[in-house]
């Protein structure tokens, strides 16, 4: 389906600002659909002169009158004459036009769209007899609003200039409206908006009262007032009620003539919202505790360390402080990142720099580095694939770059797509004995990898040789035939 910029664009010679005040209507019309209860279509005249449905829009108050979409489509004869008409003259027109598939003749009441070039476009409202509501307070209010609205769109002044708010949050006609005049004095309040009255403790009848002798926050009113702008605000209107209001002021020959609120109560939206703000900041003080405890346990280890003798012993507790520092690294990232998820790459990156400061030394000058991005994994996917990644680095080194080496580079490519998890740990260094098998290696470290891939995350590993499309997709050149190595991981997400 294409939007109206692409019906502007391939059928217009409309200038851009009028194409975005064309745009702005339209984010603004579910509001004046609902308040005249009927169908909103908005017509574009193309450089034939011929009239194109460029958007349509269906009322959440009322029963359409279109099941199918009339975006794309041509306007019949009738309905030309009447937009033409309404298009040149620049005044608000009427007609009962017959269309296809609807039995009952259509009324049409057809909108000039003004900017400050003159006549751009032609928004009707369309509705039948037939599907019309019954005519009571609420809907003659609505009706008379929505006109007056209409002749601020045929004037030129709706919708107002400037950036378009984010309406996704805000109040709609169902929510309750509060209609008011010029000095905020309540002409009208929906049963939706009594209700919301009541609960924050204002059950007298509001009509012929401002909002401020009601006791209703009017700082919205009056911000809109001043600002010719709808004003969006949220506020406690008490200490158990929280409200959300949109106002908008109705202008007249550039005078503020009254206004329209919505309102919706958010008290419980908003607890809940506290709720899981309490819960993520609990989480993340956990995560931040736990890391703090593995700290400690490490640091013991340290300490354990130096007073061991043995050169085997040392080594093992050194291992283990490597991966317990590694899941703290895990526990630190999650501390500070709101929601259970986070991008892996934060993870790889302090990764590296450990390997960096545990794995060199002065004789074997390893250089570490990180290409592509794993996206975000869950923190019981991304804590066992951290201690994978850290075993991977040591590996690397402790084989393909032994004591004496000349060093070289190691490289952490992440990748995958929305289903799947590719790591790639590239090295330069020795290359694989030509016997070696994965699945007899007794080592560990791989031991560990082995069993954490295949078992906890569900996925594959290969070790191999690396080869010269392994070394160009990682940036490395000049590798010697036979050296290198390549460990491939692939995991579902």
């Amino acid at each position: 389906m294409a939007t109206l910029a692409d019906f502007v664009r391939q059928h217009t010679d409309l200038p851009r600002e009028d194409a975005a005040h064309l745009q702005q209507l339209i984010g603004e019309w579910g509001m004046l659909a609902d308040l005249s209860f009927a169908d909103l279509v908005l017509y574009l005249r193309d450089r034939n002169g011929n009239w194109i449905v460029g958007a349509q829009v269906r009322p959440a108050t009322g029963r359409t009158i279109y099941p199918d979409d009339l975006v794309g489509g041509w306007a019949n004869d009738a309905t030309t004459t009447l937009v033409d008409r309404t298009f040149h003259d620049g005044g608000i027109g009427e007609a009962e036009i017959q269309m296809d598939d609807i039995d009952d003749p259509v009324h049409v009441l057809a909108i000039p769209v003004r900017s400050v070039r003159g006549s751009i476009a032609v928004l009707t409202r369309n509705w039948s007899s037939l599907f019309s509501r019954q005519p009571g307070e609420l809907e003659r209010t609505y009706l008379g609003i929505f006109q007056r609205f209409a002749q601020m769109v045929s004037d030129g002044t709706f919708p107002f200039p400037g950036r378009a708010a984010d309406l996704s949050a805000a109040p709609r006609v169902g929510d309750g409206a509060i209609v008011f005049d010029e000095n905020t004095r309540v002409q009208y309040a929906s049963p939706n908006a009594n209700s919301t009255l009541h609960r924050v403790g204002i059950p007298t009848n509001a009509v012929g009262q401002t909002l401020s002798e009601l006791g209703f926050a009017d700082s919205p009113a009056r911000q809109a007032f001043e600002t010719l702008r709808p004003v969006i605000e949220e506020f406690d209107q008490s200490e158990d009620v929280t409200l959300l209001v949109r106002c908008i002021p109705i202008v007249s020959e550039g005078v503020v003539t009254g206004g329209v609120l919505f309102v919706r109560d958010v008290t419980e939206v908003r607890r809940r919202d506290r709720m899981l703000l309490s819960k993520d900041a609990t989480i993340r003080e956990i995560h931040h505790r736990v890391k703090n405890n593995l700290q400690t346990i490490s640091s013991l280890l340290r300490l354990q360390a130096r007073r061991l003798q043995a050169p085997e012993a040392k080594a093992a507790v050194q291992d283990s402080v490597r991966r317990i520092r590694t899941i703290a690294l895990v526990h630190e990232t999650l501390s500070r990142e709101p929601g259970e998820d986070f991008a892996f790459v934060e993870i790889v990156r302090p990764l590296m720099r450990l390997a960096e400061e545990s794995l060199q030394s002065p004789d074997r000058p390893v250089r570490f580095l990180m290409k592509g991005d794993g996206g975000r994994l869950p923190a019981n996917i991304a804590t066992p694939l951290s201690v994978v990644v850290t075993e991977l680095l040591q590996n690397a080194i402790d084989h393909g770059f032994p004591e004496g080496s000349a060093g070289g580079t190691v490289v952490v490519l992440l990748g995958g797509d929305d289903d799947t998890i590719h790591i790639k740990v590239v090295n330069d260094g020795r290359g694989l004995d030509p016997g070696f098998d994965l699945d007899a290696a007794t080592g560990l470290g791989l031991s560990i990898v082995r069993t954490l891939v295949t078992t906890e995350l569900d996925g594959t590993i290969e070790m191999r040789a690396g080869g010269p499309t392994d070394f160009e997709e990682v940036g490395i050149a000049g590798v010697r035939k036979g050296d290198g190595t390549v460990v491939e991981l692939r995991l579902p997400r």
